[in-house]
């Protein structure tokens, strides 16, 4: 979400950047009033700036008035080269887990205090999911959040777990106490699952996606979690196993063919 620039001093590119960061998951297509708001900027100033976007082809204006992110953006967004890498080498193998279990595939990432999702293919089967490539969704309910807040830095998770802690479900688990045990359990399994904690009728089975690095002058390697693979369906109670197999060696592979 864009912060509050209207304080005086603000430069130019801090205005823009805060118009930009204005859209996210929640808010996709946006006024210029919107856009004032959620960034504290003069109404006036807002539509200057939009306007500026839109010839620049970062912003679209549709027929109703409203702006979205336009595709030039989403172009240079694709340039980032480490979630970029990381998608090329995954797909084959999220296309692979796809069409051998029919389920819904996640890859993910974490970023700050989130899961960004780098991709995701659709499965057949009517399950609730709320995530789409690109979207932000809070690391404790998803089962790649978990396995991602798991493996973070302990500072981070202590703060993580300060909350306040999002509760999408009556069955999302929020109590920091119970929600240590949970990664500590991930740590331990190599694996983390939710039963209905982000959508009601969803389940979901995650595993890490670890990178070997080679320690300067020992010579020993460490294996550093730079992703989660994930899977969801509408129950784990029969399937477990072999959806568990399926994304490990998915994610050993994808972790031996990082540079």
């Amino acid at each position: 979400m864009a912060g509050n620039v209207s304080t005086p001093g603000a430069t130019v590119v801090s205005r823009v950047l805060s118009v930009l960061y204005a859209f996210d998951d929640r808010h996709r297509r946006l006024t210029a009033t919107e856009v004032a708001r959620l960034t504290g900027l003069p109404v006036p100033t807002a539509h200057r700036l939009l306007r500026e976007l839109v010839a620049g082809e970062a912003i679209t204006r549709g027929a109703d008035g409203r702006y979205a992110i336009g595709r030039r953006l989403w172009d240079v967004g694709m340039l980032a080269p480490e979630q970029t890498e990381l998608q090329h080498v995954a797909s084959p193998f999220l296309s692979d887990i796809h069409a051998a279990t029919r389920a819904t595939v996640h890859l993910g990432v974490r970023d700050g205090m989130e899961v960004l999702y780098l991709d995701r293919l659709s499965g057949r089967a009517s399950v609730p999911v709320v995530s789409r490539a690109g979207s932000r969704l809070p690391l404790h309910p998803t089962g790649v959040g978990k396995v991602l807040l798991a493996h973070a830095p302990e500072e981070l998770c202590e703060r993580y777990l300060a909350g306040p802690l999002r509760r999408p479900t009556i069955h999302t688990i929020t109590h920091p106490d119970r929600l240590r045990r949970q990664l500590a359990a991930v740590r331990r399994d190599g694996y983390a699952t939710t039963a209905d904690e982000m959508t009601l009728g969803a389940c979901s089975i995650a595993v890490p996606i670890a990178r070997a690095r080679a320690e300067r002058g020992s010579g020993a390697v460490e294996h550093e979690v730079v992703a989660a693979l994930g899977i969801v369906v509408p129950s784990l109670k029969r399937e477990r196993t072999r959806l568990l197999a399926a994304l490990q060696v998915a994610a050993q592979g994808i972790g031996r063919s990082l540079p």
